[in-house]
C-alpha cells in the first residue's frame, strides 16, 4: 500500500509527544501530522483527509476527556459514512487499526483514544502512566496538588492531570520542558509499558510492512 502517512491530532502538543516517542523507540517519520487545534475540527476534518487521492495512511489520537464511548461514536459515525464496514462496536484496548476495504481506495486507518482506550482521560493521563514508577518527586506534587483548598483552584478538574504533569515538570534539572522534549530527556521514560502498547500501534500503522 503506497501512499502518505498522515496523523491527525488535536494539538501540538500530541504532535510532539508522538514524534518524540517515535525518536526515542527508533520508530521512523511520520510523513505528516496535521494539528487541528480542537477535537471537533479533527472529526469535522476525518472524511476529507480520508479521500485525498494520494495518502495511504491515516491515524488519529483524540482525547477520551469524559466520555470514551462517546468519543468513540463520534468517529466510527463518520468512518461508517466514509465507507468503512467492519467497524467494532466496542473500542480495542490495543487501539484500532482497520484495512481499507475491498475494492475502495480509502486508506488505512489507526485511530487511538488517550490515555489508553480503556478510560476517560487527556493526553497527559498518559503521560503520567510514564513518570518512572515510584517517584518521590511526582508523589509530592500529586499531594500537594490534592491538598489544593477549593478556592485556590483555578482549572477543572479535567485539566488536572495537566497541573500534575506541568508542575512536577517545573522541578525538574531544566524546569518547564515541553512535553515532548520531556520524553527525549527521559524525564519521562518512553520505554515503560504504557508506551509500549502505544508504540506498537504506531508501529503497526504506519512502520510495519505491508501484508501482501
Amino acid at each position: 500500500m503506497g501512499g502518505k502517512q498522515v496523523l491527525m491530532v488535536e494539538g501540538r502538543d500530541d504532535e510532539h509527544v508522538v514524534k518524540h516517542i517515535c525518536g526515542s523507540r527508533g520508530l521512523g517519520i511520520i510523513d505528516r501530522i496535521v494539528d487541528y487545534g480542537g477535537i471537533d475540527p479533527l472529526i469535522d476534518g476525518i472524511e476529507v483527509r480520508l479521500k485525498e487521492s494520494d495518502v495511504g495512511m491515516v491515524g488519529m489520537i483524540v482525547d477520551a476527556d469524559v466520555d470514551m464511548n462517546a468519543r468513540w461514536h463520534a468517529i466510527s459515525a463518520r468512518l461508517e459514512s466514509s465507507g468503512f464496514t467492519e467497524i467494532p462496536a466496542a473500542f480495542p484496548a490495543e487501539g484500532l487499526i482497520l484495512d481499507p476495504p475491498t475494492g475502495t481506495l480509502l486508506p488505512k486507518v489507526g485511530v487511538w483514544i488517550m490515555p489508553n482506550n480503556k478510560v476517560s482521560g487527556i493526553l497527559e493521563d498518559f503521560l503520567a502512566f510514564l513518570v518512572p514508577d515510584g517517584d518521590p518527586l511526582f508523589k509530592y506534587v500529586k499531594n500537594s496538588i490534592d491538598s489544593l483548598d477549593a478556592g485556590l483552584i483555578r482549572f477543572s478538574m479535567l485539566k488536572k492531570p495537566k497541573a500534575l504533569i506541568h508542575s512536577w515538570l517545573a522541578y525538574q534539572e531544566d524546569p518547564g520542558r515541553p512535553l515532548g522534549q520531556a520524553v527525549s530527556a527521559r524525564y519521562l521514560d518512553p520505554n515503560l509499558p504504557a508506551a509500549d502498547l502505544f508504540s506498537s500501534w504506531l508501529s503497526k500503522l504506519f512502520f510495519l510492512p505491508e501484508k501482501r
